[in-house]
């Protein structure tokens, strides 16, 4: 079975996906990571050169082209359901999971993260929740074609394989 967890960026997608994978013995497949290879750049640094319609069309393509393993947990990013056709391609040929945490959530992780997000260049406190409330406000609608969703607050293996009815009810 192929996974695809999809949500807003922070919400957790590659430390689930990549937890996930190991406890059901799937591989694990990070779309980000294997862009920025693919590129040999990363993904700051291709957005800033190509901009964002040129990191979307290359995002799609790679979503759609890779050759998934039989069993697999596929972290994808937090703009890619958004774009194309993607989230329904993902639900035509795997199984989705929405990781949904609120703004004001999301906005306290990415302000403690180390990772360059493009978007997010100079925004914190009230202005990073409000972008982020802004922008899920354009996103939800794809998250939420998602065959399964669950809150990312006291996430466990265990509470997604309970979302995807693989495990016990938690």
């Amino acid at each position: 079975m192929k996974y695809f967890l999809v949500g807003f960026m922070g919400c957790g997608k590659t430390t689930w996906s990549r937890k996930l994978a190991a406890k059901l013995g799937y591989e694990f497949i990070d779309l980000d990571h294997a862009l920025e290879a693919n590129v040999g750049m990363s993904i700051a640094e291709y957005f800033s050169s190509f901009g964002e319609d040129a990191f979307r069309r290359m995002e799609s393509d790679l979503l759609k082209q890779t050759e998934y393993p039989e069993n697999v947990v596929v972290s994808t990013g937090g703009g890619l359901p958004c774009f194309f056709d993607n989230m329904d391609w993902m639900n035509a040929n795997g199984k989705t999971l929405y990781v949904k945490l609120s703004p004001k959530t999301l906005a306290d992780r990415l302000e403690n993260s180390k990772t360059v997000r493009p978007v997010l260049q100079g925004k914190k406190g009230d202005d990073l929740v409000e972008f982020i409330t802004g922008k899920l406000a354009e996103r939800e609608s794809f998250y939420l074609k998602a065959h399964h969703h669950v809150d990312g607050i006291d996430m466990s293996v265990e509470k997604l394989e309970s979302a995807l009815g693989l495990g016990e009810v938690v």
